[in-house]
This record gives C-alpha cells, sequence and structure tokens, in this order.
C-alpha cells in the first residue's frame, strides 16, 4: 500500500519522519466532533444539489453508473464570486527559509479552532491511477461548499471497491503518510487579504483559507501527490501526454508542457483527422518513471476551460459539475449553460474521461519526446534542443504569458513575459531537483523540442501549424537546420516563417529574449540563495546570448 494512514503505538512514540507539526495541527482537524464523513459520490451529488448556492441544470449527466451518481443525474452550476482563478500569491511553503514558520502554525492552530464553530465535510480519493504510483488523499471542507466537495470527488478517484484492491496491490512507498488538506474558505484575516495556502509538502497537508475557487482544491492536492512522486523515482508532470502507436516502427510517446491557456490540451487531444493509432494519458497532470520511462496519470477527469466549447458540441455532453459560468433558459423553457467566459474570465468544468475515447491510465512506452511549449514572439514555431544540458535549461526557464485560470493581484501585468519553470507553479521542492530530474530524462534518450503557439516575429502560428509540425515529427519527415551560429539549437523551415539571422532588429529581439531567461536565474538565485542552481545552467545562456 502506497502511503500510511494507521500508526502502531511504537510508530506514534518514535521520531516518525511522517509527523510534523503542521501536519499534525492539520490532521488532527479532521478526527474533531464537526466532521462528517461523506463515503460515495452519489451523497455528494446530493449534498451539492440541495446547497443554495447551486444551480440545477436540465441538462443530463450521461455515465451515472460507471461515476457512482444518481441515474438521473443533473449537471450542477457553482458561481465562485469575484475571484475564479488560483491565487499564488497565497501559497507559503513551510519548509522555505524565507516563512516564519511558527507565525504559519499558529495562524493555522487559530483558523482551525475557529472553524470547529462550522459543520465540515470529509471525503477521501486516491491520486495515481496505477499500482505503480497510488497515493490517498483525505479532504475537508464546511457546508456551504457541497460542490467544491463533489468536484474534489468527480475530478480524482474516489474511493471504492475496484481501486481499493488496486491501492492494497500498490507499490508502497516508504516514509510516506496519506494527504491531508483542509479547505476553510469562510476564513478571513487582516495580514492575508488574498487569502492563505500552507504547505508542508515533506509531510504531506496543506490547509487552504478564505479562498474558493475549486482550483485551489485540485493544484494543492497535485503539489502534495507531485512532490512524493519526485522523492521516489518520478519526474513531476504539469502537462499533457500521448501515445502514437504502429505497427511497423516504434510506438511514440510524446509530452507537452505548457501553461493554461498555453495549448497542451489542443495538441495532447488533437485526433489529427485519425491518421493515427493515438491513446492520450492525461492532458494535466501525470509522472514519468525515471527508471523505465513509464507513465501514470494522476487523475481521471478533465478540469476544462467551458469556454472551449459551444454549447450542444460532443464535449458538452461529458461536463459534470460547472463553475464561473451564465445559466439561460432555452427554447424548452430548460435551464441550460452559456458556456462562453461572458460571466468572467475563466469558465469552467469537471469533464469526465468518457471524452476521451482513448484515454489510458499508465503508458508502458517510455516517453520519446518531450515539448515545451511557449509564448515568445523571438522563437520559429518549432526548435529541436540537441543537448540534456540545453533541453532541461530551456524548460528551466520555459517563456510564457499569464492565463484566466490566475488570480493575478494588484500590480502583475497579465500580458508580461515571464518565465516558469517546466510550467510547474506548483512546485513544492527546489527547483534544481526539478531540473536535475528532467536532465536525467534527456540523458536517458529523450527528445526535446520547444513549440511556440503564439507569434513568430509578427506573424501568428495558427493551431494548424504547430499541429502540422507536430505530425511532420511523428511521420519522421522532420528535416533540421542550425539555429544560425547558436549551440545546440536547431530549427525546422517552415513556409511563411522565414528565419534571417542578418535582421539586426530580429537578432536583438532574440538576445533580449535570452537575456530575459539570464536575469530570471540571477534573480532567483539572489531571492533563493539556500537553494542554489546549477552553475551549467547560467553557463548555456550565457554562451548562447555571447554567439548573438
Amino acid at each position: 500500500m502506497s502511503t500510511k494512514e494507521k500508526f502502531s503505538e511504537k510508530d506514534i512514540n518514535k521520531k516518525n519522519p511522517i509527523f510534523s507539526r503542521t501536519r499534525t495541527t492539520i490532521e488532527s482537524a479532521f478526527y474533531a466532533n464537526n466532521m462528517n464523513p461523506v463515503v460515495d459520490i452519489a451523497s455528494a451529488y446530493y449534498l451539492a444539489a440541495e446547497s443554495p448556492n447551486t444551480i440545477i441544470t436540465d441538462l443530463p449527466i450521461i455515465h451515472t453508473d460507471e461515476l457512482g451518481l444518481p441515474h438521473d443525474a443533473k449537471m450542477l452550476v457553482d458561481n465562485h464570486g469575484a475571484i475564479v482563478g488560483r491565487t499564488a500569491a497565497a501559497r507559503h511553503l513551510i519548509d522555505d527559509p524565507k516563512e516564519d514558520v511558527d507565525l504559519l502554525n499558529k495562524v493555522l492552530q487559530e483558523a482551525i479552532f475557529e472553524g470547529a464553530q462550522r459543520d465540515f465535510y470529509t471525503s477521501d480519493v486516491f491520486v495515481g491511477l496505477d499500482k505503480d504510483f497510488m497515493v490517498k488523499a483525505h479532504f475537508a471542507i464546511p457546508e456551504g461548499y457541497e460542490v467544491d466537495l463533489l468536484s474534489f470527488m468527480l475530478n480524482f478517484q474516489a474511493v471504492n471497491e475496484t481501486y481499493n484492491k488496486m491501492y492494497a496491490e500498490s507499490k508502497a512507498l516508504a516514509d510516506e503518510g496519506d494527504i491531508y488538506l483542509y479547505m476553510d474558505p469562510y476564513w478571513s484575516h487582516p495580514d492575508y487579504p488574498n487569502g492563505l495556502v500552507i504547505f508542508d509538502a515533506p509531510h504531506n497537508s496543506a490547509a487552504i483559507l478564505g479562498l474558493r475557487y475549486f482550483g485551489e482544491i485540485k493544484k494543492a492536492t497535485l503539489t502534495m501527490a507531485w512532490a512524493i512522486a519526485h522523492r521516489h523515482g518520478f519526474t513531476a508532470c504539469h502537462g499533457g501526454e500521448k501515445a502514437f502507436h504502429f505497427t511497423d516502427k516504434e510506438d511514440k510517446v510524446f509530452a507537452f508542457y505548457g501553461l493554461s491557456g498555453s495549448g497542451k490540451s489542443t495538441l495532447t487531444h488533437a485526433k489529427h483527422d485519425g491518421k493515427y493509432d493515438i491513446t492520450v494519458l492525461h492532458d494535466d497532470a501525470f509522472v514519468i518513471s525515471r527508471e523505465d520511462g513509464s507513465s501514470v496519470a494522476l487523475e481521471p477527469a478533465y478540469f476544462d476551460k467551458t469556454n472551449d466549447y459551444l454549447p450542444g458540441t460532443r464535449e458538452t455532453k461529458y461536463f459534470t459539475t460547472v463553475m464561473n459560468v451564465g445559466v439561460t433558459l432555452n427554447e424548452k423553457g430548460e435551464r441550460v449553460l452559456v458556456t462562453e467566459d461572458l460571466r468572467n474570465g475563466n469558465g469552467r468544468t469537471i469533464k469526465t474521461r468518457y471524452a476521451s475515447l482513448n484515454r489510458v491510465d499508465k503508458e508502458d512506452a517510455p516517453v520519446n519526446s518531450i515539448f515545451w511549449i511557449m509564448k515568445d514572439d523571438s522563437l520559429p514555431p518549432v526548435l529541436k534542443l540537441t543537448d540534456p544540458t540545453t533541453a532541461a535549461t530551456f524548460g528551466l526557464t520555459l517563456a510564457t504569458k499569464r492565463s484566466t485560470a490566475e488570480n493575478v493581484v494588484s500590480g502583475v501585468d497579465r500580458n508580461a513575459l515571464v518565465i516558469e519553470p517546466f510550467a510547474d507553479p506548483f512546485r513544492a521542492y527546489p527547483l534544481a531537483e526539478d531540473y536535475q530530474d528532467f536532465k536525467e530524462l534527456f540523458e536517458q534518450g529523450v527528445n526535446c523540442y520547444i513549440v511556440n503557439t503564439h507569434e513568430y516575429n509578427g506573424l501568428d502560428i495558427g493551431k494548424d501549424t504547430t499541429l502540422g509540425l507536430i505530425e511532420a515529427i511523428v511521420e519522421d519527415r522532420d528535416q533540421w537546420q542550425a539555429f544560425g551560429e547558436l549551440p545546440n539549437l536547431e530549427y525546422m523551415p517552415l513556409d511563411g516563417f522565414p528565419v534571417d539571422f542578418s535582421d539586426a532588429d530580429y537578432v536583438e529581439k532574440l538576445k533580449t529574449r535570452m537575456e530575459i531567461r539570464l536575469d530570471w536565474i540571477k534573480e532567483y538565485e539572489l531571492n533563493n540563495p539556500a537553494y542554489p542552481l546549477q552553475t551549467e545552467i547560467k553557463t548555456t545562456l550565457e554562451t548562447i546570448i555571447n554567439k548573438l
């Protein structure tokens, strides 16, 4: 069994690495009299349908038997107010040397004491869908947030007989306790106007205080699951993965890394006009074994933007809970969804796995290629990175733009080019370790590419262009040329996207973008002296800049 929930007296009394002050504070709250277990999805559905803030639509949920829902279940809408994205500024890591750990623990203790005046629900799920990697997670949330409870149980794998058996046979993860996540959206504190999220990732526990957006729950759970995976020989991946299967050559497994809105879901789920035999692992969360290259999905469902799907399209049939969207009446007087982002900029749904006819929960074939999805107009539509250090360096300095999935606090420009290492703003361990995890994959022979899904030197890069270059790589039609004199960088010549290093303005733009990456590295090291990065990262960027 992967993680540990129950302990002998000997385990409790000795200095057990599973326990800490923060974890013990959070876990203890789960055993109070105000906690009410919800053991199955059907019970959670009835609670959510009766919640005052819920809108019960007239749109039926399909595959109810497989999901454990009542046979007549309808899609439920829950709107969260003005904050409809993740608030990165609220995140605090207990093991960060810059944090006042004693203060955070006291704030947490007071928050749980105040929360005890309200009734809470608890539920359990599994994170990880194969015996190779499964962990158990416990969640607590107060009355009034029943739709978030249901969404949690639908997004991850609810406990049932099949998965209990799988979990009992799964690989044990030494010195790992179950995940405990406590949430109280009613909490407020003048010192934390944007809310507070406290992580003790080394001890698999967290608290979300003063925030109500479901994405906080999903990503907090994944933050801890990814940290566990990292400690046990897996590379944590915020991205999508698909496999192309062939009868006459080896399968190709492609992994795409990008923030919400970058195109990772589009590339992951693209059917390529039926030209290939494709399976999809997931479009947001998985782990790759650094031992054999296989991959495991962490969630059965998808947390999708509703704006991507117009009413009546195929994908909308697979919605379950829906949040931050409009509702209107159709010609029959039925309550239906307004899926476009009219109410706000980040309508979301828990979409079931059955939307993908070709889903798998584990990909046995090793990952063949990794794609960093960037929004940097100095880069052509695709580049190939031909050595492990360069490949890992550009993953660490992945350049993109913020999306509406994030609640950007005042003073931050959403349109500015930003660096988000490995497209993962949810890391809870040193960045240098992530760099090493990915570099190890490239040293084992994994190919690496950058795909720019924004624009190149003023030229818009459309979805069809990006899909076309992916297909060229799949079919081994990719031809590469040196990218100027830049070491270990090659580009694929494409009609309409000329690469001209005699254009002084272009070279200056490209140099500026590389300098932004280098400056980010220097600033990161200045702000994180306890967590230095590998010196080869700066050397790689400086070499490129000196060639421009």
